[in-house]
Formats: C-alpha cells, sequence, structure tokens
C-alpha cells in the first residue's frame, strides 16, 4: 500500500514535479522566467502541504508513540542506566 503522507512530503517528489512542469513551460514557448516563476511556487505549495502534514501528525501523537518505542528499544538493550555505553 503506498503511503501517501510519506510520498507528500518528499522533497525529490516536488523538486521533480517542480522540474517537469518547468520544462512543459519552456518546452511551450513561454520564458524561463516565467518556469522559474511557476517551480517556486510549486516548492513553496510543497512545503505548505508538507507542514500541513506534519502538523497532523503531530496532533495525531504520532511523535510521541515513535518517542515511546525508541524508550522501550533503549530499555529493552539495557541502555536506560546511567553510565552505560
Amino acid at each position: 500500500m503506498i503511503d501517501w503522507k510519506r510520498k507528500l512530503t518528499s522533497r525529490k517528489l516536488w523538486a521533480a514535479v517542480a522540474g517537469f512542469v518547468s520544462g512543459l513551460i519552456v518546452f511551450f514557448g513561454h520564458s524561463e522566467t516565467e518556469a522559474a516563476q511557476v517551480a517556486a511556487l510549486i516548492m513553496s505549495g510543497a512545503s505548505v502541504v508538507a507542514y500541513c502534514i506534519g502538523e497532523g501528525l503531530a496532533d495525531n501523537g504520532f511523535g510521541s508513540r515513535i518517542l515511546h518505542r525508541g524508550r522501550s528499544c533503549r530499555q529493552r538493550h539495557g541502555l536506560h542506566r546511567r553510565g552505560t555505553a
């Protein structure tokens, strides 16, 4: 199953989309300046999407579950004691 939250927050995905759309703009005869402006707009939109998804995950407590798993992992391996490497 595709993890859409992860895909939509990927900088690589948005850079690829911006590059593709910019190339199409230039191909269809518009200026490189217009293409750069559209690419900047896409990347700005991607930042908003990533922020919204991140806030949604934080509000659902996703981050605290990861932190809890990290603690239990350290405890399982005996790393919770002070002075232990």
